[in-house]
């Protein structure tokens, strides 16, 4: 058995709200989205035009920037509109579905019969590259590399975030065959991370053809990003390849069924739920369809609907549609109404990192967090405070700082390369100064990628 990697540093926050272990399949949404925005750095292509009819995996747009990168349709239906944001940026691609789907035929030859560039050529025409991305700069995946290795989380530890071992039940040949689809792609190995205590599935325990590394620790240990710097740290000039169980399990498929069967499971979470629970979508799906009637309705309460974790995902409208990589939607309070004194009055239903309230006392409590920030922005000095919860073995805030500055020599020299911005998203959420850490850190990334790629 292998040895136990402990992470020390790290925090654990206690929300309302974590999914029951029921899976429900809700009614087919009436409308799906594929987000560009979804995959950082690209400029998309439209292939299609309003009014036409699709298939599942029917391709809608390209990469400008690399035009075998094909995005294709989760569902059959016909493409109804195209959402544009600012500078007339292209915000998501709509599609009414059909009642049931007709998928496009990607075959099903045996893996054994493949070599790398076929499996390669699979995966783009197909549209499920995307699923596969990159550390540095977590991005897609560039074809034409070959990585050192890559990485699979067999666990997640945000916020209310899914279980994967009641995730992948009855799904186990699938994620199987998707491991030895990636070990195709790659020398160095696959190398799964599972929880040391937690995780119970024979599916990712007993996984065929990988390196099982065993973690234990608080949030982020489960980032994928944080496993890798523990097992084998990125160098300047390597390239690790990683990917979600979801996108594993539905890679597996394709190569077992010859199609793009792009159904997921999603967990509903948060305070503002009123049944938390999961419920087997299709990728794109409109959160109205399972999330409509399941949310509390306060007088002046007002809702605020994330696709994905408090801490890195995106906000959407009630309406909206879940992104491309997430398997989770949280609602939680919108923090916009004002609150006496503020952190001034003690109480014991907030949370605090720093003990200002008496909750401290009581750690077995969870509590119904909103988004106020309770604060303006202040100047940026140094606490400590970043590096009790980064696992990392590098300076955030001098990271961060050389980023403002744009001082590339430093960013390399202070670990760039080993981070993402959800390995930084305690450290925005525990920062006194009220600096968006994230977004100054993906700004350093595409730097750094745009100077050196």
């Amino acid at each position: 058995m292998s040895k136990v990697i402990k992470t020390k540093r790290g925090l654990d926050i206690p929300l309302l709200g974590d999914a029951e272990k029921i899976l429900q399949t809700p009614p087919r949404a009436s409308e799906y989205a594929l987000k560009p925005p979804d995959f950082h750095g690209l400029v998309p292509k439209m292939m299609i035009k309003e009014g036409t009819r699709v298939k599942a995996g029917s391709p809608l747009f390209f990469d400008k920037y690399n035009e075998d990168v094909v995005f294709t349709s989760p569902v059959s239906g016909t493409y109804t509109e195209l959402v544009r944001g600012a500078k007339r940026r292209i915000m998501e691609i709509r599609i009414m579905p059909d009642p049931e789907d007709d998928y496009i035929d990607f075959g099903t030859e045996s893996l054994s019969t493949m070599n790398r560039e076929q499996v390669i050529q699979k995966l783009l025409k197909s549209g499920l590259w995307p699923m596969i991305r990159q550390r540095p700069y977590s991005v897609i995946a560039n074809q034409n590399d070959k990585p050192r290795s890559v990485f699979v989380s067999a666990f997640k530890s945000a916020p209310l975030s899914s279980d994967m071992d009641f995730v992948v039940n009855g799904q186990e040949d699938d994620f199987q065959a998707g491991l030895d689809v990636l070990g195709m792609l790659t020398d160095g190995g696959v190398h799964l991370g599972i929880h040391a205590d937690q995780t119970m599935s024979k599916a990712f325990t007993e996984a065929k053809g990988v390196q099982i590394h065993r973690f234990k620790g608080p949030h982020p240990v489960g980032n994928v990003g944080i496993q890798i710097y523990h097992v084998q740290p990125i160098n300047k000039g390597e390239t690790v390849w990683y990917a979600d169980v979801q996108d594993v399990i539905i890679i597996g498929r394709l190569f077992k069924k010859g199609i793009y069967d792009a159904r997921k499971i999603v967990a509903l979470t948060g305070s503002e739920v009123l049944n938390p629970r999961y419920y087997r979508i299709i990728t794109g799906a409109q959160i109205n369809s399972f999330a409509v009637n399941n949310v509390r309705s306060e007088n002046g309460l007002t809702p605020r609907f994330i696709s994905g974790d408090v801490l890195s995902g995106e906000k959407i409208a009630p309406d909206g549609h879940i992104g491309f990589y997430d398997d989770q939607i949280t609602i939680i309070p919108e923090g916009d109404k004002p609150e006496l004194l503020g952190w001034l009055i003690p109480t014991i239903d907030k949370f605090s990192v720093s003990r200002t309230f008496f909750s401290f006392l009581m750690p077995w409590m969870k509590y119904r967090h909103n988004t106020n920030i309770r604060s303006g922005v202040r100047p940026f000095v140094i606490t400590g405070i970043y590096e009790k919860v980064l696992p990392m073995d590098i300076m955030p805030m001098q990271l961060i700082k050389s980023i403002m500055i744009n001082d590339i020599d430093m960013m390399e020299k202070l670990g760039i390369y080993e981070v993402a911005p959800e390995d930084f998203a305690l450290c925005e959420y525990v920062c006194p100064s009220k600096i968006e850490i994230q977004t100054i850190l993906r700004e350093g990334l595409d730097t750094m990628r745009k100077e050196f790629t």
